[in-house]
């Protein structure tokens, strides 16, 4: 493997053509994770008062809308920058850039969340040590293999996703002996039921916590520079990915949701328990031992889904760079590694701020999950608006194609809207206060080009 000295730097928009069909799998299926619930599976619990199935069933349809909006929107601007170029696009460069803007928040703290799920795995296995040292460690270990080069990182991910994987068989399989020896805890029926009495209000106020384990559609579509095989390739990566996704969710929290010991009011009526609550159910179902593979599982395959989230933050900050948006700097590639070394590096820093900060607080995977988002679903709405701005608005596109490009948009659209609407008040009030800060400095960039006498673009 090459150095990871400094190499000198080209001018903008040269990344390489180096990711295979595979490679965009690996990234998906690493920032997404196999295990992504293990994490929230407690808050999940808790939220949906125990109806965890139906929470997933609804954020996999959520999903659906919003990779098929990717799939089309990937062939027509086949760029870095993902749901940024996409509503720039589509809608203008206003849109664009709030886009961008509310993606941002999303990608640099989604990242925080993952390396946070490590620090708590971590810390789980070696309890002397605190979680925010073990979350620190995580980022500057994974941002040295960004740093090294795109392919050096699928590689390594490809032979922990096949880790993750294989976890999460034995994971099942001693969630199915246990079920067959000793039986279930509660009511087959409960994970779809729930608790009690079933709650439409709180299953979508736990979708848009959930929806944060399926988040891997930017990172696949953000490197549609880096596909050896073009556009479609990507297009079809996505759509693959929220398939595997959906059907591991399902399993896994499903029969975690049998076993688990706690019950969900008792989640609910204490918070501390529900970073954890997965690893007890494995540990109550098969002992220590499956306890310690989950964790360990875990605390690798988190760190390396934040090395795919960090990789998409930083070709979002590149892209945005090299139209201007941010600071040209961010546009700078890496002549050795061919990465964009300096936006890498900034989404790192805000990363490790992010993490370290949650990883010191009893609260901070609730508040950092809730958090995200909101950013994440309003760059979502923006993406199914763009394929209406473009094919229906720009394009003029026939009638018949409606039902794909006007009616699936709308359908994606209206479960973003109710997902926020759900959202936590914190999530909502800090959503909307990114939102006003990119509005001016929208503003402000208009202003600066209409005194240069460039005007808008």
């Amino acid at each position: 493997m090459a150095s990871l000295r400094r190499t000198g730097e080209t001018g903008t928009g040269s990344l390489r053509r180096t990711l295979t069909f595979r490679d965009l799998i690996v990234y998906g299926l690493l920032f997404i994770a196999p295990m992504a619930p293990v994490g929230i599976f407690g808050t999940l619990q808790a939220k949906s008062h125990g109806a965890i199935a139906v929470v997933y069933a609804v954020a996999t349809l959520a999903m659906a809308f919003t990779a098929y909006s990717y799939a089309l929107m990937v062939q027509v601007a086949p760029q870095a920058g993902s749901v940024y170029t996409y509503a720039r696009v589509g809608l203008g460069e206003g849109a664009g850039f709030v886009a961008g803007w509310m993606a941002m928040l999303d990608y640099l703290l989604i990242p925080a969340v993952a390396y946070l799920f490590s620090g708590i795995a971590l810390h789980a296995l070696v309890p002397s040590v605190h979680q925010w040292v073990w979350t620190a460690l995580a980022v500057v270990v994974t941002t040295l293999l960004n740093l090294w080069g795109v392919r050096v990182a699928a590689r390594v991910g490809f032979a922990v996703l096949v880790m993750e994987i294989a976890v999460l068989v034995v994971f099942v399989v001693a969630a199915g002996y246990a079920l067959i020896a000793h039986g279930a805890q509660r009511s087959w029926t409960a994970p779809f039921t729930g608790e009690g009495a079933f709650s439409t209000g709180a299953v979508l106020s736990a979708v848009s916590v959930a929806v944060l384990s399926y988040l891997g559609f930017d990172a696949i579509a953000s490197f549609a520079e880096e596909s050896a095989g073009g556009a479609r390739r990507v297009a079809r990566a996505v759509l693959t990915c929220l398939v595997v996704a959906g059907v591991l969710f399902a399993v896994q929290t499903y029969l975690a949701a049998l076993l688990a010991p706690m019950p969900a009011a008792e989640l609910a009526a204490d918070p501390g328990r529900q970073g954890d609550a997965f690893y007890v159910t494995a540990d109550a179902a098969a002992g220590e031992w499956l306890q310690k593979l989950v964790a360990a599982s875990k605390a690798v395959g988190a760190a390396f889904a934040a090395l795919a989230g960090q990789a998409a933050a930083g070709r979002l900050l590149f892209a945005m760079g090299r139209d201007r948006r941010l600071p040209g700097a961010m546009s700078k590639v890496d002549a050795g590694s061919g990465v964009p070394r300096r936006a890498l590096l900034g989404a790192a820093a805000v990363t490790l701020v992010a993490a370290v900060w949650a990883a010191r607080r009893d609260d901070g995977l609730d508040q950092l999950s809730s958090i995200v988002n909101v950013g994440a679903l309003t760059a979502f709405g923006l993406l199914h608006a763009s394929v209406i701005g473009w094919f229906r608005i720009r394009e003029g596109a026939e009638e018949s194609s409606v039902p794909r490009h006007v009616v699936v948009p709308l359908l994606g659209l209206a479960v973003v809207v109710a997902v926020i609407v759900a959202a936590s008040p914190t999530a909502q009030i800090v959503g909307g206060v990114w939102m006003a800060v990119g509005l001016v400095v929208l503003a402000v960039q208009y202003g600066t080009r209409a005194r240069a006498g460039g005007g808008a673009e």
